[in-house]
């Protein structure tokens, strides 16, 4: 099959291919020269695929598969997965193809083969033009920024390796041809012309998607990224804090360091506040997509169970009581008072690096010895000068702090949260409030540390410590400390 630009989409044309109907989805197959993906890699991202893809051993295994022999490498692959809605029959073979939505259409599976083999025309194109690709391993974002900046050079490489109508190559001095094939997989509807049979057809790409891609364990965060589960508490971090939002993976491989599963683990500080989860304990109205009643996680899963975190949050919001579709069959989030929620939520991380840069001063003002602790010894040896940060905004401390001292700490912040009718409201200014408080509520809250050993795990994973933090806070709030 090649691929080449058209201004009106991409025109395929199949080698060896084969083209199979059931229901309203068609499959053409059949075989790619490498070089004909490179006006593939200049239209389209990944934005379809549930997760970007990262250079690392899968891509080096790609690589070396093609550099040790081309002609088997067609067969040691799945190869690429598009999908696309709008698409044209031609002559020869040909199908031009239009990716009118890229979240649901374009690069379905296959982004690591993608990216193996971007980069390997990238580093032979740089390599004939006397240049280097930078050293590290490369996102999909990354590598696209590097594509565009050389694209020049790619067209010189492609130009050089090009074979003559008497199968020779323009210039035999280079070394390397993208000659080589690449299975490649069409999904388009049945009949491009029935409404009805298009619409199913795009109802159905994401459910295809994700099966093709739960061969190699999909993730929750990467489905729930799928589904457009993410989009609005991005958005809403984005605009209360984008330095934070900007370390966040929202996608999985796309880089950032903050993995989403801490993001949505202190969402639920809120969320469980809902009056359809009444105590956290039980749901009285929301049931996720399959009828099943949810329950919100309990305070030691924002600590130990993170992956439970995001499955439950998946559930939440496939409720119809929460979201609906769209028209490019994502979810769209339909509750005010969920998105009320999400407003107060994506506050929290700031809140979280407050607290986490006044606890170890806090706790020895509280007749305390904090650098005693075994467990802070660990994070903070003497004898390494390393920088030490905050998690999510990355703001210089002296001394880092086991996560397990502090979540329950962040976690009464849920004692501030009241609904009133459509909001979510914080009883008292957050920010504020922790500066007038903390002190007082840290020295309630340390006698847990005893009972359990000034053991990180223990405190972390106890209920205890949950019940005494926001003990400290009722405390607080209601004046008594």
């Amino acid at each position: 099959m090649s691929i080449k630009y058209n201004d009106e989409g991409i025109v395929l044309r199949f080698e060896q291919s084969v083209q199979q109907t059931i229901g309203e989805t068609s499959k053409i197959a059949g075989m790619a020269r490498a070089k004909y993906l490179i006006p593939l890699i200049d239209k389209l991202d990944l934005q379809a695929n549930p997760r970007s893809s990262k250079e690392g051993r899968v891509t080096n295994a790609i690589q070396e598969s093609i550099e040790d022999d081309v002609s088997l490498f067609p067969f040691k692959t799945k190869g690429i997965l598009l999908g696309a809605s709008d698409y044209e029959l031609l002559e020869r073979g040909r199908v031009r193809v239009f990716f009118d939505n890229t979240n649901i259409e374009g690069i379905l599976d296959g982004g690591h083969n993608t990216l193996a083999i971007g980069l390997l025309i990238l580093r032979r194109a740089l390599d004939f033009t006397g240049k280097k690709i930078p050293r590290g391993p490369k996102t999909w974002r990354e590598f696209k920024i590097l594509w565009s900046e050389h694209r020049n050079d790619i067209q010189k490489y492609q130009e050089a390796v090009r074979k003559n109508e008497d199968g020779t190559v323009s210039n035999p001095q280079v070394a390397g041809d993208l000659s080589f094939y690449v299975p490649l997989e069409l999904l388009v509807p049945a009949d491009p012309d029935d409404d009805i049979c298009v619409d199913a057809f795009r109802h159905n790409i994401l459910e295809i998607c994700e099966a093709r891609n739960n061969n190699a364990e999909l993730t929750a965060g990467a489905k729930a990224n799928q589904k457009g589960y993410f989009e609005d508490l991005a958005k809403l971090l984005e605009y209360e804090n984008p330095a934070v939002n900007s370390r966040v993976e929202w996608k999985t491989n796309d880089g950032g360091d903050v993995k989403v599963a801490d993001i949505v683990a202190l969402t639920w500080i809120v969320l469980r506040k809902l009056p359809e989860f009444g105590d956290g304990s039980g749901c009285l109205s929301f049931k996720d997509a399959e009828g099943k009643v949810i329950e919100a996680p309990s305070p030691q899963q924002l600590y130990s169970g993170k992956g439970s975190c995001l499955s439950i949050f998946n559930r939440f919001m496939s409720s119809p009581n929460v979201t609906g579709g769209t028209n490019d069959y994502t979810a769209e989030l339909n509750n005010p008072l969920v998105y009320s929620a999400f407003e107060k939520a994506v506050q929290i991380p700031e809140l979280y690096d407050y607290i986490y840069a006044h606890f170890p001063d806090l706790y020895n003002r509280a007749h305390g010895s904090y650098g005693k602790i075994i467990a802070v010894k660990g994070l903070n040896p003497e004898s390494k000068n390393t920088k030490k940060y905050t998690p999510f905004g990355k703001q210089p401390v002296e001394i880092a702090n086991p996560a397990g001292f502090i979540v329950p700490l962040v976690y009464g912040l849920t004692t501030l949260i009241k609904v009133e009718s459509d909001e979510v409201i914080w009883l008292q200014e957050p920010k504020g409030f922790l500066e007038q408080n903390l002190p007082k509520i840290v020295a309630q809250y340390k006698e847990v540390f005893d009972p359990c050993g000034y053991d990180p795990q223990k405190i972390g994973k106890s209920a205890m410590s949950y019940t005494a933090a926001e003990n400290a806070y009722k405390m607080a709030l209601f004046g008594i400390l």
